[in-house]
């Protein structure tokens, strides 16, 4: 499957929303282990929250390595590129590694508390 980002959700690809309408087009896909091709021609604004909802949370079910074979990215800039490594890397830390998990969910939760 190639899908062409600008089309599914404009040149901007910020909120989290955009990034999970992404994450539903490609989620079962990526699981049967089918290849897809998002390509980001046309996308001139990107952030973390698109890519953590888009990208991130297949690493849900999907390992790092399958994810990586899988998911062919095309036409994004180096620093969408290094947004995307990241948050890969993030992602999979947090997948992988059950203290890590329980560290950062103690940090979040103990976040909210606070800006209530």
């Amino acid at each position: 499957m190639n899908l062409l980002i600008k089309n599914s959700v404009g040149p901007r690809c910020i909120i989290k929303e955009d990034g999970q309408r992404i994450y539903a087009a490609i989620h079962e896909l990526l699981k049967n282990g089918d290849t897809v091709t998002l390509d980001f021609n046309g996308v001139s604004q990107f952030a973390s929250p698109f890519f953590n909802f888009a990208i991130g949370q297949l690493l849900n079910d999907i390992s790092e390595n399958e994810l990586r074979r899988l998911l062919i990215i095309e036409n994004l800039n180096e620093s969408g590129r290094l947004v995307v490594d990241r948050v890969i890397e993030n992602a999979a830390q947090y997948h992988g590694d059950k203290d890590y998990q329980k560290i950062v969910d103690d940090i979040l939760e103990q976040q909210a508390k606070e800006s209530d």
